[in-house]
């Protein structure tokens, strides 16, 4: 079986390496809106879902093929805080979380023409404070672009993280003990 990563993740592709996965990337294009009313949970595990789907029904020889897709996004106080659109968004969003803690929840979904399965992790982050300076300088990095609630815990914004209650490798992006898990029930195992 061949493993496909539906994803243009590279913080996601470098996890899934560095285990010594031998697989291929394909990107999903799904419209990511959140519906009216969807609870974080739902939301993250439904994007998940779609990314693998979109992939699954891209490829020519699905029978060949395993999908593992994922989902990441920062809720504070049941509030979703997306990949801020601009500094006023994450200026918001950051002192947001700035002196409390907040969940971040990262959804796994792997396919194959036999079976689905799904896992949902969520982690605890607690931030320091953080100065308004601070905020902006982050901001000129460029680092928060592109990252679920404007922060990666795996760069710069490592330094606003003062406690961690779960799987630091699903903030960044893949929970990685629950992934080998999945992985090894469509037979795809680690240091086999």
């Amino acid at each position: 079986m061949t493993l496909i990563l539906a994803s243009s993740s590279p913080r996601r592709k470098q996890m899934l390496t560095q285990l010594g996965y031998q697989f291929e990337c394909l990107s999903p294009y799904v419209d990511e809106s959140r519906l009216v009313g969807e609870n974080a949970i739902n939301y993250v595990e439904r994007i998940a879902i779609k990314k693998g789907e979109h992939v699954f029904n891209q490829i020519q020889n699905s029978t060949a093929a395993v999908i593992l897709a994922s989902d990441t996004i920062v809720c504070f106080e049941n509030e979703i805080l997306l990949k801020p659109e601009n500094y006023d968004v994450f200026r918001v969003n950051m002192q947001k979380l700035s002196d409390n803690w907040h969940q971040v929840i990262t959804s796994v979904y792997v396919k194959s023409p036999r079976q689905t399965k799904l896992v949902t992790v969520t982690t605890n982050v607690k931030f320091r404070n953080i100065t308004v300076q601070e905020i902006q300088n982050y901001w000129h990095t460029g680092e928060p672009l592109d990252k679920a609630g404007g922060y990666a815990i795996q760069g710069i914004g490592a330094g606003f993280v003062e406690s961690i209650e779960g799987s630091y490798s699903s903030v960044v992006g893949l929970p990685l003990t629950q992934t080998i898990a999945l992985l090894r029930q469509f037979d795809i195992d680690y240091l086999s």
